[in-house]
């Protein structure tokens, strides 16, 4: 395996090289010293959903989700407590459908919330409808092995 992999910052989404045994150490941007990780999800817009997609060399965990979705709000604290067990080995981003529209035409997404796990610039799976914790991550990780 590579020893260095390319991580994208939650915070400035400038790419940052890594070295795969100081994931879990608590890494730093290189650009604006803030943590690569936090055990948040990190919203993201349709340029910021392009680097993260693109250049990270970690899956990403996305939940395309809307304001007005009581089964996405619902789900939401799930996400965030599956954010804290996934990481640094996966990312866990957002993207609100009502205010980037077309990332959610892009993808096909005809159902909130949907989960679309990516590795490698490519979608590997997906699932409609709102789970809890244990199940995004058992979900997750059974499609990264």
């Amino acid at each position: 395996m590579n020893d260095t992999l390319h991580i994208v910052c939650p915070h400035c989404h400038t790419t940052n090289r890594v070295r795969t045994e100081q994931l879990g150490s608590a890494p730093d941007c290189g650009q604006c010293k803030r943590a690569l990780f936090n055990a948040h999800p990190v919203a993201l817009d349709e340029a910021a959903f392009d680097k993260h997609i693109g250049r990270s060399q970690i899956p990403i965990l996305v939940d395309f989700w809307a304001p007005w979705c009581g089964p996405c709000r619902t789900m939401a604290p799930a996400f965030e407590q599956a954010c804290a067990q996934l990481e640094p080995q996966v990312r866990l981003a957002k993207v609100d459908t009502e205010a980037v529209p077309h990332l959610g035409a892009r993808y096909n997404i005809r159902s909130i919330p949907t989960l679309a796990l990516f590795s490698g610039g490519r979608e590997l799976a997906r699932q409609p409808g709102a789970m809890g914790a244990a199940d995004i991550v058992r979900w997750a990780r059974s499609h990264l092995r």
